[in-house]
């Protein structure tokens, strides 16, 4: 089969369209970024209009980039930011509010309410999540109480709700005009209202978060050809739909339990893939879908979120303005030598796994006279490697794998002092791959084996390579004593907001 694959990257600080070929190689690529809205402390907010428009305009730069028509592409993927919620209406196709992004914490006082029968653990059993602000269907129960007339049309089922990939898809296939409204399963895990074993919303879900079945997506497996688009992408089959670290698991073709991947973004994601078992986490992780291909059984993970890293860098940047880029953090970093005893702790949203502490907020420890700016850039870097060791530790103890080496990818992997200090703190090898852009080469993945493009699996693994490898080279000794000062400035963290 001739041709190329392409794959929608709608992530949380812009959105990418990328054309690859048979060897998962980049053809041709397009990106644009969208607004962060802040209405109140600890409120994020998107435009989905400017989120569709940006998308249908990467879409077109990147086809005319490349000298392709749509009917070069066999088939398109789409990846997007988990968690992010959003309604709108069904007839006219606009939203009834912002998007409420996923590192919103508004959600909070529904956290506390729900947790005081049962805990926080209460729905792990049946979700694999805490409850926190984090997830999709607290976010949706509050534009259902908040925003006017939206409970009376999501009952009606004159409102449709979803993630990012079901508001991209609906437009994708005709909007008002017959739209598809589905979502699949790797982003239906991440709203708190899907069962994990049996796939489907569950009704006692939906009844405790108040939500009506009538506005939510169908549940379609990962990998399947779901309709043809029309618009900029007329008559090209769309055939894969994964949450952003999700496709990333796919594209690192860590297909084979105790495989892991570290996803460096706006936020940091680790997963292990535990194949058609689901682990149950005792250490503060996630359990959740991993990928399904269809007609096949799901493949489930254990997963670490962190929510601030690269986003650290554009606060540093756009805040306190100590760079004018982000690459320029690590000339910066680079210039200290060490932290100089400073530890960043970016807790801006609570902090994560294993923690899960809605009440911490960020802190910088250990400042004195002597620190610079350099001190404060570098010791930003290092709290995305400390915190990916916070996790990787429970997901050895969760799994009883030991993990020996870790793949990466993202935006900041092209950061070699970051890397070199993440194997030093993990004491395990870090492994870029040739192609970095795995959130989308994923997508594209699970479209092109929809498509017939790939025929099997193995056309993925053989087509993951190296690109660099990082090996610890700090003593032992030295790596645990930073990693204990992290700890203390975490601590330092918690029970802050009242």
């Amino acid at each position: 089969m001739s041709g190329y694959v392409g794959a929608i990257d709608q992530g949380t600080t812009s959105t990418r369209f990328l054309i690859f070929d048979r060897k998962g190689a980049i053809i041709a690529s397009a990106q644009k970024e969208h607004e962060q809205i802040y209405p109140k402390p600890g409120w994020v907010e998107h435009n989905a209009v400017e989120i569709w428009r940006n998308t249908v305009s990467t879409i077109s730069e990147a086809l005319q980039s490349a000298r392709l028509a749509a009917s070069g592409l066999v088939a398109v993927g789409v990846t997007n930011q988990r968690e992010t919620t959003l309604l709108w209406d069904k007839r006219t196709g606009e939203p009834l509010a912002n998007a409420i992004v996923w590192q919103d914490t508004r959600t909070s006082p529904y956290v506390a309410e729900l947790s005081k029968d049962g805990g926080q653990d209460r729905l792990r059993g049946k979700t694999g999540l805490p409850l926190a602000t984090y997830f999709s269907g607290l976010k949706l129960r509050w534009l259902l109480e908040n925003v006017p007339g939206a409970r009376e049309k999501s009952e009606a089922g004159d409102a449709l709700s979803g993630t990012i990939d079901s508001w991209l898809l609906w437009n994708m296939t005709g909007g008002p005009n017959g739209g598809l409204h589905i979502t699949d399963v790797t982003n239906a895990s991440r709203t708190q209202m899907m069962n994990l074993k049996t796939l489907n919303w569950d009704d006692d879900l939906l009844a405790l978060f108040e939500v009506p079945r009538a506005c939510l997506p169908e549940i379609r497996p990962s990998s399947g050809i779901y309709a043809e688009a029309s618009g900029v992408l007329s008559g090209v089959p769309i055939g894969g739909i994964l949450g952003d670290q999700h496709a990333a698991l796919f594209g690192q073709a860590c297909l084979k339990p105790g495989e892991a991947k570290n996803t460096y973004g706006t936020g940091c994601f680790m997963l292990m893939n535990t194949g058609e078992q689901m682990f149950p986490s005792s250490a503060g992780l996630l359990t959740t879908l991993g990928y399904q291909l269809e007609g096949k059984a799901p493949v489930y993970a254990l997963e670490g979120s962190i929510a601030i890293t690269g986003a650290l860098v554009q606060w540093l940047r756009d805040n306190l303005g100590f760079i004018q880029h982000s690459h320029e953090i690590e000339a910066l970093a680079r210039s200290a030598g060490d932290n100089g005893g400073v530890y960043f702790v970016p807790a801006f949203s609570g902090l994560y796994a294993p923690h899960w502490k809605e009440d911490a907020r960020g802190v910088i420890c250990g400042l004195t006279r002597f620190v610079t700016k350099a001190h404060i850039a570098r010791a930003a870097l290092e709290a995305t490697a400390f915190q990916t060791r916070e996790v990787l530790d429970a997901m050895v103890k969760d799994s009883g794998v030991a993990i020996t080496e870790l793949r990466v990818d993202g935006g900041m992997v092209v950061n070699e002092t970051l890397m070199q200090f993440q194997a030093d703190i993990l004491n395990v090898p870090v492994v870029r791959p040739q192609v970095i852009e795995t959130t989308a080469l994923g997508a594209a993945y699970a479209a092109g084996l929809a498509a017939g493009y790939w025929q099997s699996l193995d056309g993925i693994v053989e087509n993951w390579s190296a690109s660099k490898r990082w090996h610890p080279a700090m003593d032992r000794a030295q790596s645990d004593r930073l990693y204990h000062f992290w700890q203390k400035a975490v601590a330092r963290s918690l029970d802050w907001a009242e």
